[in-house]
């Protein structure tokens, strides 16, 4: 069976983890420090907070910057649920704004109809957009940031998916997904699909000293030990908010540690994988019947996303695939379209998201993944299509 993504772990990794394992901490020790400086240093940020999954990660970096009952979260409609339940864990109400139907990623003209309702509606709280690097490809963070400027909002970007991708501003600079350069925060997921693996966790990335804190405050049931007492009664702490136990152990962090050592070299395979794919795919056996994604500068290829033409034929090629042992996914259902949202905000209806949802099809790609593999996987959809005329 081929899947469409796994994690790849070596020798070192369960070393570190043996390690780990040997020590006195297998929580709350230090571990998680280390890999905290790590990401930090990866991402070019000057905070990094560790937790429990990419979803605590988001709603750890939503609360540390006060989003409430009184709050409203703008998520494209393309995106896991979590972008959007992260805000709603905190009863904040969730807008949806449409996407490009050919990438999946947030909309500009339609974030700002959203936005310009939200500012003539009645939510006086933290308003937040929340942009999804989708796929690997990163948002137009500063032309979302220029809108956030002007609506009154921050900014979160979901780059779950997104490490070590990039874009190219007009002088020539690289700008990467998770530097923080024009959001509050990013969140990171190392679930084992992700580029970075530790059996699951996530990550705050922020440039605030400020929401550093309040989310490393809150991780840990709002407890601190920094407190006047302490100097004479080392083991004495205040619980000073309500938090959660969102904390990442450091089993996981030694693991994330020598993943994230490798994610250069991870991207790298990525990036030889597309390739192969798109090269494939460009032949006259695939021209109208399917879309490949674009072989751009700067995408972390996460997943390889192929958009099939013709209504119907994706959930078909589904089928078809899976009966030759080769696993695809569909990335994503718009969020709205689930039936917890439809009960809260009744119909929704966007255009660019339910093109891209109607046709788009994750196939395989992870690093490890061998020429075989991909061969196969592209024969299988050529047949596919020749079967289906």
């Amino acid at each position: 069976m081929i899947p469409y993504s796994k994690q790849s772990i070596n020798a070192k990794d369960k070393e570190a983890v043996a390690e780990v394992l040997g020590s006195p901490w297998l929580t709350q020790g230090p571990k998680v420090p280390e890999f905290e400086e790590s990401l930090a240093r990866s991402f070019q940020v000057n905070h990094a907070i560790a937790c429990s999954s990419g979803t605590s990660a988001l709603q750890l970096a939503y609360a540390a910057i006060g989003v409430d009952a009184d709050s409203v979260g703008i998520v494209p409609a393309i995106t896991f649920a979590a972008t959007a339940n992260a805000f709603r864990y905190l009863g904040a109400e969730v807008r949806f704004c449409d996407v490009g139907q050919e990438d999946g990623l947030i909309d500009l003209n339609s974030l700002e109809k959203v936005m310009s309702s939200i500012r003539d509606g009645n939510k006086t709280g933290t308003r937040v957009v929340s942009p999804v690097s989708l796929a690997g490809k990163i948002s137009p963070l500063e032309d979302i940031y220029n809108l956030c400027q002007k609506y009154g909002f921050r900014v979160v970007e979901d780059a779950s998916h997104s490490p070590g991708a990039f874009s190219t501003n007009t002088a020539g600079d690289k700008e990467f997904s998770g530097s923080c350069k024009w959001t509050d925060a990013a969140t990171v997921s190392f679930h084992p699909v992700k580029h970075i693996c530790c059996g699951e966790g996530g990550a705050i990335l922020t440039n605030s000293r400020n929401l550093s804190q309040r989310a490393g405050l809150l991780r840990s049931h709002g407890i601190t030990r920094e407190t006047e007492h302490s100097k004479e009664r080392p083991w004495y702490y205040e619980q000073v908010d309500l938090g959660w136990n969102f904390r990442l152990n450091d089993i996981q962090a030694a693991l994330g540690i020598e993943q994230l050592s490798r994610l250069g070299a991870s991207i790298q395979s990525r990036h030889i994988l597309a390739q192969r794919y798109d090269n494939a795919f460009s032949s006259n056996s695939f021209a109208g019947k399917l879309e490949r994604p674009p072989c751009v500068d700067g995408h972390a290829w996460h997943l390889y996303v192929i958009r099939f033409m013709e209504a119907g034929m994706r959930d078909e090629a589904y089928h078809f695939l899976k009966s030759r042992d080769i696993i695809t996914q569909v990335h994503y259902i718009p969020v709205y379209q689930h039936p917890y949202y439809r009960k809260l905000y009744g119909q929704i209806s966007l255009d660019g998201a339910e093109k891209f949802f109607s046709g788009c099809l994750s196939i395989p790609l992870f690093p490890g993944m061998t020429s075989c593999e991909q061969e196969k996987v592209v024969a299988k959809l050529a047949l596919f299509l020749k079967q289906a005329g």
